[in-house]
């Protein structure tokens, strides 16, 4: 999947001003930075699942932060995504209890059923594999989560390839 040019100003919709403005309510005014993941999280939704450079900007220039700052949780947690991502983002955790109960078995089967590679998306826009750090669900391990909300446990090849039909399925019925 190509990505897209990052050169156009973003301009930081109404809607997710105010909803960054509710968060910014709770905090005192010299504490602006603790908006900044929910800030983050919205402006990502209203560009399509990822943070452009200049989306990172405007989250700055409204929050009236130094950019590093908001760079730095941006490239910190893995629910943020830098690039352009698919319809369906397959976090699977590669942290060491998932390790230890088969987490590189579920990553390799993915990657032979979608033909891609850890950090990339399918040609059709659709999946997009991570690898990425504890989901804190330990005790169902192995397990993935897909756009960082369902989370799917106690995963073996033969699940993981089950669900991945699914979400073609539902997608197909959706047509989109």
């Amino acid at each position: 999947m190509e990505q897209k040019i990052d050169s156009a100003p973003f301009v930081i919709s109404t809607e997710v001003k105010k909803e960054i403005d509710l968060w910014l309510k709770k905090y005192p005014n010299d504490q602006k930075r603790s908006a900044v993941v929910p800030a983050l999280l919205f402006v990502q939704r209203q560009n399509g699942g990822w943070l452009s450079a200049t989306s990172i900007e405007a989250v700055s220039n409204y929050l009236d932060l130094p950019k590093i700052w908001v760079y730095e949780v941006a490239t910190f947690y893995d629910m943020f995504n830098l690039k352009p991502i698919g319809k369906y983002k397959i976090g699977i955790c590669q942290n060491i209890s998932c390790f230890l109960r088969g987490s590189d078995a579920i990553v390799l089967c993915v990657k032979d059923r979608l033909r891609i590679d850890i950090d990339e998306t399918t040609s059709d826009g659709l999946f997009t594999l991570k690898s990425v750090e504890c989901i804190a669900a330990c005790g169902g391990a192995p397990v993935c989560q897909i756009n960082d909300r369902e989370c799917y446990e106690n995963l073996t090849p033969k699940k993981i390839l089950t669900l991945i039909d699914k979400l073609e399925r539902r997608t197909k019925r959706n047509g989109s």
